[in-house]
Formats: structure tokens, sequence, C-alpha cells
């Protein structure tokens, strides 16, 4: 069976975005959103459901979130969920986080700038510091023809 881990969300930022850097110098981001949903329960009551999300977004998509956008604006994140672990005061605690490959811009929501801008592009670490390597498909590769497809 295939494994498939995809994550796309939007919501608001909760915080402006912190940008810290590895011994090697590549920017890490972080990011926390709201995703708001409403459902109609038994009674009829309309009820308000809020999901918190932390987002890592790493090399140069960290420092263009860091310098574009700010608490309150809408973003769209496109990425991986991922599993950080770690032990304090000897208990093993773990909380599952979205590692961004892409970051979009979405509205002015208040931020530093008035209009759409995609932060764009790959935000991989490079494989040295992230425990994915960074693949980016050939510019200039074909798209396949329906005599290449094999069913």
């Amino acid at each position: 069976m295939a494994n498939l881990n995809k994550v796309l969300l939007i919501g608001n930022l909760t915080r402006d975005p912190e940008v810290r850097y590895t011994p090697k110098g590549t920017a890490v981001g972080d990011l926390g959103i709201a995703i708001n949903d409403s459902y109609k329960a038994q009674d009829g009551t309309i009820k308000e459901v809020v999901t918190y999300v932390d987002i890592e977004v790493w090399g140069r998509q960290a420092e263009t979130c860091k310098q574009y956008l700010t608490k309150g604006r809408p973003v769209f994140i496109e990425g991986q969920l991922k599993l950080d672990q770690w032990e304090q005061d000897g208990q093993k605690k773990s909380r599952l986080k979205v590692r961004a490959d892409r970051v979009q811009f979405l509205g002015s929501g208040g931020g530093r700038s008035g209009g759409n801008y995609s932060g764009g592009g790959e935000s991989r670490a490079p494989a040295a510091e992230s425990p994915r390597a960074a693949s980016a498909p050939a510019e200039d590769t074909p798209p396949p023809s329906d005599d290449d497809i094999p069913f």
C-alpha cells in the first residue's frame, strides 16, 4: 500500500512568525494558525470550534514569512505532518505539527503587506539539516504522453 502525508490548511496566524537559525545558518520559522469551523448541534444551535496548528517553515521562506506576516493574517499552508518527540522531566512528550512545503499569503488581514503574496516555492531544509532531503523536479522535463503511462 502507498503512503501519503499531505496537509492543506487555511487559517489565521495566532502570533507573529518567529525565526531562528541552525548552526549552519539555515532559517527555521515557527508559525501558529487558527482554523475556525462551525456546526449545528442537536439542539439547533450553531457551535464554533477552533483548531490550533503549529507550522514549521524552512529556508528563505521562513525569512519571508517573518518579513511580511503578522498576527491575524490569513495564510494557505501546504505541507506534511511531522511528529516531534522529546523528554521533559523524565516524561516522554510528543506533538504533531505541519512542516510547510509552501506558504501562501492571503488577503491583507492587518499584515504589513497590502496585497496577496505567495511565499512561493520549496521551503525544505538542506539534506544535512532536515530529516527529509529536498528534491526539486527538473524544470525542462516534459510531461508524460499517453504512451508513457503504464495503464
